[in-house]
């Protein structure tokens, strides 16, 4: 009976700390409607000597999802919102979980992302990092961990897979404009049913 109590308040005290660290981080990030920036992605995989990097843009929307496009080496295109993922290749449907995590990630809701992962982090004076490790069964086949770091902004995201392959991506020039182009509209309803 002791040991039961004890393992029932370790567990609420773990998801208390969770729950107050991306409450600290989250009041730190701004949060907008739209959200653009750079990206620099460098894919390390277990059978290449040397990393594949990319370059690109990126726009999040609060309601509409968000746009991916790489511009170096290849010109491509990922769109995906909560329940769908459109790339060159096609349409694909989305595990709700990775919806969520990409549009919190990119849109500063954190706290969206305790329903998926558990969650370990530091919040310091000038910079934060969380690591999320997936309750979701599918997302587990796929991803070991998740660390996030940044400041007011996400700067950092690194995906460990659990085929050993490493994904970084450093987010830079980030933006908030007051309203979508006319091609990043266009790109929007493309997604839409």
């Amino acid at each position: 009976m002791i040991l039961k109590a004890l393992l029932l308040f370790l567990l609420s005290f773990g998801h208390s700390y969770a729950g107050d660290l991306l409450a600290q981080i989250n009041a730190r990030l701004v949060k907008t409607v739209i959200t653009n920036g750079n990206f620099q992605q460098e894919k390390q995989l277990k059978i290449l000597s040397r990393p594949l990097i990319s370059t690109g843009v990126f726009t999040y929307h609060q309601s509409k999802g968000v746009i991916w496009k790489t511009l170096t080496p290849v010109v491509s295109l990922l769109l995906v919102n909560q329940s769908h993922l459109l790339t060159n290749q096609g349409e694909q449907a989305v595990p709700a979980a990775f919806g969520r995590v990409f549009q919190a990630m990119l849109g500063g809701d954190l706290t969206q992302l305790a329903d998926d992962f558990a969650i370990t982090g530091t919040d310091q004076k000038a910079s934060w990092q969380l690591q999320l490790k997936p309750k979701d069964e599918l997302l587990q086949k796929i991803i070991s961990t998740i660390v996030l770091s940044g400041d007011n902004e996400l700067r950092l995201l690194e995906i460990q897979e659990t085929s050993g392959n490493i994904t970084h991506i450093k987010f830079d020039q980030i933006t908030h404009p007051m309203q979508l182009t006319r091609e990043q509209e266009s790109d929007f309803e493309r997604l839409s049913p």
